[in-house]
């Protein structure tokens, strides 16, 4: 039905629709199941979702020991309303670090588009069940214009750290989640794909440096990060401003800068902050002279 994000904003504006019943029509076509079987499987995503910032919030460890209890801390920072970025921004971040944590400890989450970069859109949509007070229909539409957005991804780029460094990872998991902000927040399609721009095009070149080959450092983090980047290019989108570059180029630019970049930045955990004396300490506290693979 569409290969790119030009596409994509066509249809829903010739056809008046949102760009979540774009992607509800395109699962259908694909899958063969009805309507209503595509949503309940969503729905059930967004439950997954729900119990692992839930775990998150109460508190988990890694087995490693190298993440874990920050989306608590956060939690509480909010709570003594000391905070200075905005409770929404902050209760993304919390939500985020919440289900990645719950990832390290390898509990169940929902790859949004990966593991590594699961936290970034369950954490602005809960954050904003708050602020907007979504149906569980309209967080359920979340979703589907997410993941609208994240097929022409990875069907045009990559969402794999390997492939494209954690750009395409928590890049890409910012991109979705603002586009599915803007249209939570009543946006039009061209903003949502504005969106997706502004938050991708500022996270092009972000390595995947993965400290000891484990998923929890710096992803954990970035996660937090990408979260507060997908609510400000949100907020960006909906107060008019738009992007110089269409959110096809950008996308199409993460491909090519994902292509040039060293092995030693693709998750191969040889690079970056992996490669720093505190990143080899803690890889070799963790495996001993063995490596992590």
């Amino acid at each position: 039905m569409f290969r790119n994000v030009a596409e994509l904003v066509a249809l829903a504006e010739e056809r008046s629709c949102s760009i979540a019943d774009i992607m509800i029509e395109q699962e259908v076509r694909v899958s063969g199941r009805s309507i209503e079987q595509v949503r309940e499987q969503m729905g059930r995503n967004l439950d997954v979702m729900e119990q692992a910032v839930e775990r998150g919030l109460n508190g988990v460890r890694s087995h490693s020991g190298l993440t874990g209890g920050d989306a608590v801390k956060m939690h509480h920072y909010i709570s003594s309303g000391n905070g200075l970025s905005g409770h929404t921004i902050l209760d993304a971040v919390s939500k985020a670090v919440a289900t990645n944590e719950v990832n390290a400890a390898m509990g169940l989450i929902c790859a949004t588009p990966t593991a590594g970069s699961a936290g970034v859109v369950p954490g602005v949509l809960f954050a904003l069940r708050d602020k907007l007070n979504p149906t569980r229909e309209q967080m359920i539409d979340f979703l589907f214009t997410s993941g609208a957005f994240g097929m022409v991804v990875a069907n045009n780029a990559s969402i794999s750290g390997a492939a494209g460094g954690c750009q395409a990872e928590v890049g890409s998991a910012a991109g979705m989640a603002a586009a599915a902000i803007v249209a939570l927040a009543g946006g039009t399609p061209q903003q949502s794909a504005t969106g997706m721009a502004i938050a991708l095009k500022n996270l092009l070149g972000l390595v995947c440096d993965p400290v000891a080959g484990l998923v929890e450092v710096p992803c954990v983090k970035r996660n937090a990060m990408g979260a507060a980047v997908a609510m400000v290019a949100a907020d960006m989108s909906l107060a008019g401003i738009t992007s110089t570059i269409p959110c096809d180029e950008v996308i199409e630019a993460m491909f090519r800068i994902g292509q040039t970049m060293p092995t030693a930045l693709r998750e191969t955990a040889l690079g970056g902050l992996a490669a720093t004396p505190t990143g080899k300490r803690l890889k070799q506290e963790i495996f001993g002279d063995g490596d992590s693979r």
